[in-house]
């Protein structure tokens, strides 16, 4: 089910009233209705693949408790049959077809044929954002952070949790599991705060990014039809329909969860006024940010090891958070493209810089301020080129149109894109001490009537909903 959908509105409301008007009597009848009614929210959108979400779900559950064994050794081997387990869902449904396809490749170049067996089956939705969930909370246990959930209605609210199950933001069960665990009690200012965010994010999604999307999509697939402005309107275009797609479903999935008395990890943090890359990262898709950090980097040892390893460490969290999101090579480079723009940072000890807000005390930024968002987001837009690219060769055929096209320039296509743009930016410019707060005029008439615009703005755009990028992730 798309948050940007009829059945949703429907969806939403029926759920709300039953859970604070019907079950609200006792917590377990409150969380198991949480249960039901996310795994209807799944099932409408792939049925197919909720035995996948059940079993994934049951192992880790009863992983946590073996995890939890006070014998060192049975504790280590659990948490390695458990990282196994979801690494191997994952590298079935998501990689196995690319590393088929590899070696069939590579084996092609020693004159060997190959004729390998391919899976042609569907990516289940929202399978890295529920593996990961499941295998935060198995670390935590192990590593004593967290004690294994004795009910199972709990822990499956935990990973099933409707708002975030599809495309996060990923949660750790030490944030999320107290707040399945207590009792809890509607809060009208929070719920009025939650319906400012769904309406923000419903904008953003419907009359930004999909508006984008219609204009860059021909772009892309055609590139060699369009000269070098266009295909850069294009790339600076798709920079904008990304963040207003993925951050406008964070900002729904954060403000359904205010509706039942939830409170969910931040995930996106104005990250185009961004100084640097590392402050990008720490802008941008957080909960995965923070995900690999605690749970890849560190480990390896992070910057503590000495600069060699370090550099080792910032390359692999980088390359593994690019085939995070894809089985494919651009998805590779993008990451190596973050990396390569990672390193001058870490080598000169300045990737913990910019840890403020931009403009902090003032109106305007500086134009020292300026001049790094600006250079920070060149970078990450034409790292956006092989993230958005359907492959490799297409990422490389765009860039190659870029450099090569600018003597038939003719028409320029896709001008709309930075008026959409700098509205975004600007509304965020706003915002940007806040992420939760949507702020508008105190005074009620107006206030009214900018939420009543968006909101029949988006009502009138209804209907011809596309699906939200990091569906496919």
């Amino acid at each position: 089910m798309l948050f940007n959908s009829f059945e949703f509105l429907l969806f939403l409301p029926v759920v709300f009233a039953l859970y604070w008007f019907v079950f609200q009597r006792t917590l377990r009848l409150q969380n198991l209705l949480v249960l039901v009614a996310s795994y209807f929210f799944y099932g409408w959108w792939s049925w197919q693949f909720m035995g996948l979400l059940m079993l994934s779900t049951a192992l880790d559950f009863a992983y946590g408790f073996w995890v939890a064994s006070p014998n060192k050794q049975k504790a280590k081997l659990f948490l390695w049959l458990s990282i196994i387990n979801n690494l191997g869902i994952l590298g079935v449904f998501k990689y196995y077809n690319f590393f088929a396809t590899q070696f069939q490749e590579g084996f092609g170049l020693l004159g060997l044929h190959i004729d390998p067996l391919l899976l042609n089956v569907a990516l289940p939705v929202g399978i890295s954002f529920y593996t990961f969930h499941g295998m935060s909370y198995v670390f935590d246990i192990y590593r004593g952070q967290q004690k294994p959930v004795k009910s199972f209605v709990d822990y499956a609210v935990f990973v099933s949790f409707f708002p975030l199950l599809v495309a996060g933001p990923i949660e750790r069960a030490g944030h999320l599991l107290p707040q399945v665990q207590k009792t809890r009690t509607f809060n009208y200012t929070q719920a009025l705060e939650g319906c400012r965010l769904i309406l923000w994010g419903l904008f953003k999604k419907v009359l930004i990014a999909d508006t984008i999307a219609q204009v860059i999509d021909p772009i892309f697939a055609h590139y060699t039809d369009y000269n070098s402005p266009t295909l850069i309107l294009a790339a600076v275009g798709f920079a904008f329909q990304i963040y207003g797609d993925f951050s406008g479903y964070s900002d729904i999935a954060l403000g359904t969860a205010k509706l039942f008395g939830f409170e969910l990890l931040s995930n996106f943090r104005f990250p185009y006024f961004s100084r640097d890359i590392a402050e990008f990262w720490r802008r941008w898709h957080i909960s995965l940010s923070s995900w690999f950090k605690d749970y890849l980097y560190i480990p390896l040892g992070g910057s503590r090891a000495g600069t060699q390893k370090a550099v080792r460490n910032t390359f692999i969290i980088f390359l593994v958070s690019g085939f995070w999101h894809g089985a494919s090579w651009n998805f590779i480079v993008w990451g190596f493209i973050h990396a390569c723009a990672f390193l001058p940072l870490l080598l000169l000890k300045r990737n913990r810089n910019n840890t403020d807000t931009v403009a902090q005390n003032a109106t305007l930024p500086s134009l020292k301020e300026l001049w790094q968002m600006v250079t920070t987001f060149g970078i990450v837009t034409f790292a956006w080129i092989f993230f958005r690219a359907d492959n490799l060769d297409s990422a490389l055929g765009f860039l190659q149109g870029i450099l090569s096209n600018w003597n038939n320039l003719g028409q320029v296509t896709g001008k709309s894109l930075l008026v959409l743009g700098a509205s975004l930016l600007a509304i965020d410019w706003f915002l940007r001490h806040n992420e939760r707060q949507l702020r508008v005029p105190n005074w009620q008439p107006f206030r009214f009537a900018i939420y009543f615009g968006m909101a029949l703005a988006i009502w009138l755009k209804l209907g011809s909903e596309q699906t939200f990028l990091y569906f496919q992730f």
